[in-house]
This record gives C-alpha cells, structure tokens and sequence, in this order.
C-alpha cells in the first residue's frame, strides 16, 4: 500500500503539513515546572459541581506554578450544544474565582494557541489525520452500522469483546483499489485508528493523583474522524492537548477505560504525553450508601443550585479543598488569617477512591468562613444575591444597609463568636424577623406562662425600655420586672425549687425575645433592641400583646 497516495486520495484539500502546527505553536516559554492545564467543556449549559471540581485542581496547578489555565470549548457535536451555554459556564466559574488565562472568553478568544473552539480547528484535524493516514496507522472504513450491529452479535453471541479490531476490522486491509472504487462511488466513510496493541500484554502509566496505573494496551481501531471528517473526542483532545502544549489533564475517572487509546494515539505521533490526573466521583451518603451524585436526584450537583440559595465561593472553596487535599484542615486550624491560596496544593495528596459531599460538613466550613470574613464584604455578597435572585425583597432591603450589617455583627466578636451566618438564602431567614414585610409568625409561649402573665410582663418591659441604657442596666430591669411577678432571677434557685416560683428570667426573657424576633432562639436581644430603636421595639411588643389579646 502506498500510504503517502492514500493520504492524498482522502484528504487532497489539505496542504498544511503536521510541521506548520508544531512551528505555529511551539513550546510554551514557561518555567520548567509550570502547569499547562485546560477545562474542556461541552456546551451543554448545565454546569455541574464535578466541573468545579475539576476546574479547581486545573486552577491550583496552573496558577500555583505559575503556569497558564484554557478554557477550550468542545463543540464538535452540533446536536448537543445550547444558545448560551458558554456564557453560563464562564459566568458560573467566574463566581467561583475561576477564572482562565487563555482560550474562549466573554468577550472572544484570548491568546495564541487558538482556535480555542474545536469546531473551528477542523482542518488541523484533518492534517493530523493524514499524517496518520500517511504513515500506515489510518484508514478508511466504509463498515455501516448495520454491518457493525452484525458484528456485535457474532461477538456477544461468542461470548467475546465487543468492539473493532482484528478478524473484526474488515475494512483494515482493503487494497488500495478497493478504497479508491468505494470513494468513487460516494460511499460513506469514517477514518479509523489501525491500533498496534496487545491485549495480552499490560502497560503502566503513571497518574498524578493515582499513582502507578496498570493497564492493558489498545487493540481497538476506533474511530478518529467522523462521516463529516469531524472528530472524535479521543483523537481531538489528544491532537488538541499536544498543540496547546498541555501538561496536566484532570478529568473523571470514567475516563480511565480509554487511557490505553489516547495513550496508543500519543505514541503514534511520538509525542510526550500529559500527565494525566483521573479524579473521584464526586459521592454522597443515600440510606447509608455512598452513591454518585446523580444530575436527576440531586439538585446540588448544579452549580446554580448553590448560587441561588447565596453559598458564598470562599466557603464552598473551602469545602472543596478539604476534599482535595487530605492535609488542608490541619493547616487551616494552623493558618485561620491566610488565604486559601497560599495553601500548598498537591495532586498525591488527592483521594483516587469516591470524593464524599456532605452539604452538612458545607455549611459547617461555611460558618467557620463568615465568622472570619470582613462583615462589609459579607454584607456586599449578601445584597448583591438578594438584587440578583431576590429581587422583590431586595425593594425592601436595600433601605436598610446599615441595620443589616448590625444584625449580621451581633455576636461576631469575642473568644467565642456566635456562628450563625451560612448562606445568603439562611441569613435572609436570620433576619427577617427585623422587616415589618417579613414578620407574620410567633412560636408558642414557654409553658408556665400564660397568655395573661405575658401581656403584664410586656406592658412593664415597654414601659421601662430605653436605649440609652447599657446592657447592665437593660437587664438590671428584667430582673426586677422578674422578681416583682415570681419569677426566680438566679437559675440556681429555680431549678433547686422550681415549685416556689412562676418561672425563671430565663422565661421572662423569652417574652421578650419573642414579641421582638417571633422566635425563642435569637442572637442577642438587647443588641437586637438597639438597632431596632424605642419607637420599633414598642411596636412590635404592641402587635404581639394585640396577637395574644385575640
């Protein structure tokens, strides 16, 4: 077979050769130990936590080595894309600190390695393919699917891999005659990989996060290009990642089983191949059972899950990141002031069994991140969630900056601050109790009070409350409201004899807690009281001694 015709016969229009690539895009001038990574994303507009996931480990290792991170969109498959899918991806990661040095961008592309969209690198494709075509390691098949659904019986039937190779490859020695009476006469075709491996044999590989992975080569003549000389994933990627000069690849570990193709594709060009790095499924606990997080059972596999509800990216950073580095907590109870950045980030100390997501061990990372956030910065995230997801309770809370950054303070300092602030959607609840819009609802009086006995107590707090008393003072009143009604000041003395009294202060604050908050668990409620101001906190006791009058 002359090999360098049949090149031609297939790809007569094309004339760059693999030379003009690799002088297009030569090596990237990068220190030694620099990371080139890339996130490649159908655009399919659903952008999930496993994108985040991985993009986070391709953003740590560029940005950490200083190297250069690409966003390449693979476009190939018309039939899979959505009007609008890259805006959401970008924007989404962008929300997440995500953000890229090089490929496709809001506002085009950026950077010299491009096409950064595969749908427009066809005919680089198409020189690769030749070039393979060219030295003995492509061909041309005309095998249909109909043909090919034969040969997956005859296999099953025996009880043997399915699959295109060997006697099975029928197409893998026609002459050169044979192809080019087939070409003439129009008959469809796909160019496949004449693979070289034995599946007898194994091969180990090395994996960034995995270590040492043992493998069996590729014996399968996939399929590189397409009827319409489009290509696969796997000869797009592997041709795309030499050219951008890619050193990391991160991906799911479903990749694994194709390995040995990329790999065997890798070796036919006699290219150097990335390290690639094969994360975990990303799991959670279901019935005591670690699953995957299924896109149709679990709302919190979406990205956008996480920005409506105001999960603030430091915090599910952070979370992630305990997740991916085994060592991160204990450098964190050691570093609370440092960024997260400045943690060492490392692939071998990444997990290469299931990755668990505990949205409970989230909002606890996400509490201990807000008690330490600058509260300005927490107030900034929080109005700007409640303008983009919230908008009719935005109308409300945009008025109120300052009072809100007070309620979100109170607590915060001290040896042991309150923790109370999570997510933007939960702070909303924390306080909504402060907007007259917002308040309709009162949990149940302590049991020993009655309805009566709370009215007096409200009246008498009413009517001595003033803001310009100190905390001292304000509770010096309490008590003496308390002790006038029965109600034990000390806690000591009631609970050694609860018969001898109404209650405790304990009880009487909780009237008080709930004519102002609705609620008997509340942050302080004398600071409370003195955002509130006289005017507020005595109406709010008149609308609830009017709710307890009915």
């Amino acid at each position: 077979m002359d090999y360098k015709k049949l090149s031609e016969l297939l790809f007569p229009h094309i004339d760059n050769t693999v030379d003009f690539y690799e002088e297009k895009f030569p090596k990237r001038d990068v220190e030694d130990n620099a990371a080139i990574t890339r996130l490649g994303p159908s655009p399919t507009g659903f952008i999930h936590l496993g994108n985040l996931y991985g993009a986070f480990v391709d953003e740590r290792l560029a940005h950490q080595s200083n190297g250069v991170m690409i966003l390449r969109i693979e476009d190939t498959d018309d039939k899979r894309k959505v009007d609008g899918a890259e805006e959401i991806i970008i924007n989404s990661l962008k929300y997440f600190d995500i953000n890229f040095d090089e490929g496709v961008s809001l506002d085009g592309e950026k950077g010299s390695y491009g096409p950064y969209h595969q749908s427009n690198r066809k005919e680089i494709y198409e020189t690769f393919a030749k070039e393979l075509v060219k030295m003995g390691r492509a061909y041309p098949s005309f095998t249909t699917e109909e043909e090919l659904d034969e040969i997956r019986k005859k296999q099953i039937e025996n009880n043997l891999t399915t699959g295109y190779y060997g006697e099975f490859a029928v197409d893998r020695d026609l002459s050169f005659e044979e192809i080019e009476e087939k070409l003439n006469n129009n008959t469809p075709w796909t160019l496949r990989l004449k693979s070289m491996g034995n599946p007898e044999e194994t091969i180990e590989v090395f994996d960034g996060i995995r270590g040492s992975v043992t493998t069996h080569p590729n014996n399968m003549d996939i399929v590189i290009l397409k009827q319409n000389n489009i290509p696969t994933y796997h000869f797009a990627h592997v041709v795309d990642d030499h050219l951008m000069r890619i050193t990391h690849v991160v991906r799911g570990e479903e990749w694994l089983s194709t390995l040995p193709i990329h790999l065997e594709l890798f070796k036919a060009f006699n290219w150097e191949h990335p390290i690639y790095c094969h994360t975990a499924h990303m799991m959670k606990m279901d019935n005591g059972n670690k699953r995957k997080l299924s896109k149709r059972k679990d709302p919190e596999l979406s990205l956008e899950y996480y920005q409506k509800l105001g999960y603030f990216k430091e915090a599910l950073l952070e979370y992630l990141m305990t997740i991916l580095n085994s060592d991160f907590e204990e450098w964190r109870m050691k570093n609370k002031e440092k960024s997260i950045y400045e943690f060492n980030f490392e692939l071998s100390k990444m997990s290469g069994s299931g990755a668990l997501f505990d949205m409970n061990k989230l909002d606890d990372v996400s509490k201990d991140v807000l008690v330490n956030m600058d509260i300005d910065d927490v107030v900034d995230f929080f109005m700007n969630w409640a303008k983009n997801f919230e908008k009719e309770k935005y109308e409300v809370l945009k008025d109120y900056k300052d009072d809100i950054k007070r309620l979100f303070s109170i607590g915060r300092s001290g040896k042991k601050p309150r923790k109370d602030l999570i997510y933007a959607s939960q702070m909303f609840d924390f306080i909504s109790y402060y907007f007259d819009e917002f308040f309709d609802e009162y949990e149940d009086l302590p049991e020993n009070v009655s309805k009566e006995m709370a009215i007096v107590l409200l009246k008498e707090y009413s009517e001595t409350f003033s803001i310009e008393d100190d905390n001292g003072q304000w509770f010096d009143k309490i008590r003496e409201i308390s002790e006038k009604h029965n109600f034990a000041v000390k806690m000591k003395d009631y609970k050694k004899n609860p018969q001898d009294y109404n209650g405790s202060v304990a009880d009487v604050s909780t009237v008080i807690r709930l004519a102002i908050t609705g609620s008997i668990n509340s942050p302080d409620i004398y600071e409370i009281g003195q955002i509130m101001g006289l005017e507020k906190t005595n109406k709010r006791i008149e609308r609830y001694i009017n709710y307890l009058d009915k």
